[in-house]
């Protein structure tokens, strides 16, 4: 008996120790607390909703946000007595008391319906006081806060983007030091230029900014540096609201630019209403000095831009499984150029020349886009089909008058018409909880024409002054794409595969016609290609803190409008620039690989990532020496086909709190690229050379550049603070020439008033003047260069939110993640 006895004790010892090694008692006395988070009247997942976890006292133990299904799962929550808040603009907070301990290390709240505010207006329309950076699965995420907002244009607030660089003179931009980027606003690419589109946007109106650096298959997959894709905010409160805003900002001219936002929403029925206008001149200055021959360019530019841009649009809530939208954009442009070029030759007076460059560019925009929505009964189930087309008219006169110079006065005369409609059919269908399938079909038809006629003599793309034919060109491409990808998540890992496959007509013919003996010359081209465009991206989330990602992706570079169109883009005394009808379109595999650390008690994150670019058939400039006259120091500029090159770089970016009243954002890139180019150069000095003495060579240059972004907002008080921005790029170069660093800082102030609902801003901009272009090269002629333009300038911007009403949740799909609800700005 008493052995039984001691068996007894024995077996009950193993079992006591084996019940306290399971996982819920936790050695480490932690647990773990779960639950998705959804819409209390739509019963639909909410992402990216603030899960707060916090001790009896009040203090921030820890945290994390729900994902894209609205599921959240927080780890290593520490024993005791703890409160769970989920914090989600627009709708009340949710709070619950739980203990920790002993029987309770899991806990699982399940489904929890967020109500909406009754609060009005404040409750939707709150925006941050400072701005942040997200890394999201195929995109980095860019919430523009006030800080940002205050800046005044979508193209000002693009210099504090990270990776982003604007061209100060042409206001073009470039993603990861390439131009070959493609602009979208709310998902949706515009006819208008992208620099006017830019500077017509108010920066008020910008929710995010996306960095779509590796576009999944979904996308089109044009723009080999990828997409930046420009949010606005909608209005989604029942009744009438609306927003107001103007900055006026001055250097040497005034720049003023206004927006009005009207919305009024009922139950089944959206109607809005928007108009914006950009009213400013600009002035640039450059000098180019030739050692050489001792001889300098000057160069002064005044552009008087006016621009107006309106919007209307209805969504139709028919029930709760049908959604009808139609807008319409209309864009009224005059652009007005006085240019003012001369050459001076210090040793030899006779090859001086001296110009006037008049331009009045007229264009209309008008855009009309349709889109229906089918829900099906499952939850996230839908179809969707949308029509968007575009026009887009120009007139473009420009009258040169020389003043100095063995060249008359001449006229040149451009009229542009170009159509492009895009057709859209998108089915989602989740699978399960954990996988997604989607497919689409796409065609993108694209027609420009463009009628060109001259005055006088030109240049053709040789070099040979001769009369200037009148042209006539015609580019038709037409684009037809099916894709599929499917995602799934299982534990801690995500992925998502996709394909796109595009089939592509491209016809383009000039008929060119002599002015003297009026016989035409047709010069066709033709290119069918089909191609194929796969996509894979894959996401490891161990925990709440950490986020690994990595993706691939195919994509393709077609030749711009400006790269093919063989009439005379633009001249000067010295350059002239033309299209090259037979380029052909570069290819691009493209590896990223992304860090995401969360910072401790959610004072920030950093993002960190590597890329490389494997480019074949490369797109890059070629610079031809004048022929006619090889000692007057003309060249010619155009583009061409090279062999294959690649492109790596780094990006670092974060967004850090060290108190409560200071917030920084800051970002540094750098990327290497070995670019390629035809150059010609002369084997003896220019005063003796004839065309025997041209060399044509091909030129490779290893480009490494860097730049240095630093975003600091103060708080002053509740609604004072103030901002200062600096942002350093390296020394680099081009083709061309080698750049010279350049650095600026901004300093801004911003008060709030009527709770919130307006706001003050001034800000004084490149305080030190220190932002210009300057630089070197060798190539096809020695030379130095230096830019500068209105940087130095300071700003002032009001902005005024009214109306109220209660928050209605519901909106249209959001294709690519893109919302389409109604009330944006574009």
């Amino acid at each position: 008996m008493y052995k039984l006895f001691l068996v007894c004790v024995l077996l009950f010892t193993v079992s006591t120790k084996a019940h306290n090694a399971d996982p819920e008692k936790n050695a480490d006395k932690t647990g773990t607390i779960s639950g998705k988070v959804l819409d209390a009247k739509l019963k639909q997942p909410l992402p990216y909703v603030n899960i707060v976890i916090k001790n009896s006292k009040g203090t921030i133990l820890t945290g994390g946000i729900s994902l894209d299904d609205g599921s959240f799962k927080i780890e290593k929550v520490t024993e005791g007595d703890i409160v769970v808040s989920i914090q989600y603009i627009g709708y009340k907070t949710y709070s619950k008391n739980i203990t920790i301990g002993k029987g309770n290390y899991r806990v699982n709240l399940g489904s929890i319906l967020l109500e909406e505010e009754t609060e009005g207006l404040d409750a939707v329309t709150v925006v941050a006081e400072t701005s942040t950076i997200q890394q999201k699965v195929d995109r980095k995420v860019i919430t523009i806060g006030k800080d940002l907002a205050a800046t005044g244009t979508a193209s000002e607030l693009m210099v504090g983007i990270p990776s982003v660089n604007v061209d100060a003179q042409t206001g073009n931009l470039s993603l990861r030091g390439n131009q070959n980027v493609r602009v979208m606003v709310d998902g949706k690419l515009s006819n208008i230029p992208t620099a006017q589109l830019l500077k017509q946007i108010p920066s008020t109106a910008i929710k995010s900014v996306e960095l779509i650096t590796n576009p999944s298959a979904k996308y089109n997959p044009e723009g080999m540096s990828g997409i930046i894709n420009i949010v606005l905010h909608k209005n989604t409160m029942v009744g009438f609201n609306g927003s107001i805003s103007t900055n006026l900002s001055h250097e040497e001219e005034a720049k003023f630019n206004s927006a009005i936002n009207l919305n009024y929403r009922t139950g089944k029925f959206n109607v809005y209403t928007n108009y914006s206008s950009n009213i400013a001149k600009n002035v640039n200055n450059g000098h180019v000095f030739r050692p050489e021959n001792n001889s300098e360019q000057f160069f002064k530019f005044l552009t008087n831009n006016k621009s107006h841009l309106f919007k209307v649009g209805v969504d139709v809530y028919i029930n709760d499984k049908n959604t009808l939208s139609l807008f319409t954009n209309q864009n009224i442009a005059d652009i007005g150029t006085i240019s003012n070029t001369s050459a001076i030759f210090n040793e030899n007076s006779a090859f001086n020349q001296r110009q006037r460059f008049l331009a009045d560019r007229k264009n209309n925009t008008a855009q009309y886009n349709f889109d229906y929505k089918l829900d099906f009964k499952k939850e996230g189930h839908n179809i969707e089909l949308e029509v968007d087309h575009n026009i887009f008219d120009e007139e473009n006169p420009l009258d040169y008058f020389v003043f100095l110079g063995d060249q008359d006065n001449y006229n040149d005369f451009n009229e542009t018409d170009r159509v492009r409609t895009t057709v859209n059919l998108d089915y989602v269908n989740p699978l399960s909880d954990s996988s997604k399938l989607e497919l689409g079909l796409q065609a993108r038809l694209f027609n420009t024409d463009i009628d060109y006629s001259s005055t006088g003599d030109s240049f053709n793309s040789m070099g040979v002054l001769a009369p200037t034919p009148s042209t006539v060109f015609d580019y038709t491409r037409d684009i037809y794409s099916a894709y599929a990808t499917y995602s799934k998540k299982f534990d801690k890992w995500t992925y998502q595969i996709g394909v796109r496959a595009e089939n592509v007509n491209v016809e383009a013919l000039a008929l060119q016609t002599d002015v003297v003996s009026n016989a035409t010359t047709s010069i066709p081209f033709n290119n069918d290609y089909f191609e194929v465009y796969p996509s894979a991206f894959f996401t490891y989330t161990p925990s709440e803190k950490n986020t690994y990602q990595l993706s691939y992706s195919r994509r393709v570079d077609r030749p711009g409008i400006g790269q093919v169109n063989p009439i005379r883009e633009w001249s000067t005394p010295l350059v002239s620039s033309f299209g090259n009808q037979s380029l052909e379109p570069q290819f691009t595999n493209s590896l990223e690989l992304n860090y995401t650390r969360n910072l401790k008690d959610r004072k920030g994150s950093v993002t960190a990532g590597v890329f490389y670019r494997a480019i074949s058939d490369e797109i890059n400039m070629a610079l031809f020496i004048d022929r006619s006259d090889v000692r007057s120091g003309r060249i010619i500029l155009t583009h061409d086909n090279f062999n294959d090159t690649s492109a790596y770089g780094v990006e670092i970016s974060s967004n850090y709190r060290p108190t409560k009243w200071w917030s920084i954002n800051g970002s540094f890139d750098f990327y290497s690229q070995t670019q390629k180019g035809i150059a010609e150069r002369l084997n003896t000095p220019i005063e003796t050379a004839t065309i025997a003495n041209i060399i044509t060579e091909t030129d490779e240059v290893d480009n490494v550049a860097w730049n240095l972004r630093m975003f600091n907002n103060f708080k002053v008080s509740k609604t004072i603070s103030l901002t200062a921005f600096g942002f350093y790029r390296g020394q680099n170069k081009n083709l061309q020439f080698d750049i010279d660093p350049m650095f600026f800082i901004n300093l801004g102030g911003r008060v709030s008033f009527a709770q919130g609902k307006g706001s003050f801003n001034l800000n004084f901009n490149d305080v030190f003047n220190t932002m210009h272009f300057s630089g070197s090269g060798t190539k096809p002629y020695q030379q130095d260069v230096f830019f500068n333009w209105e940087s130095h300038t300071v700003s002032a911007g009001l902005s005024y939110r009214f109306g109220g009403g209660k928050y209605r949740a519901k909106s249209r799909k959001q294709r690519d993640n893109d919302e389409k609800s109604g009330g944006g700005f574009l």
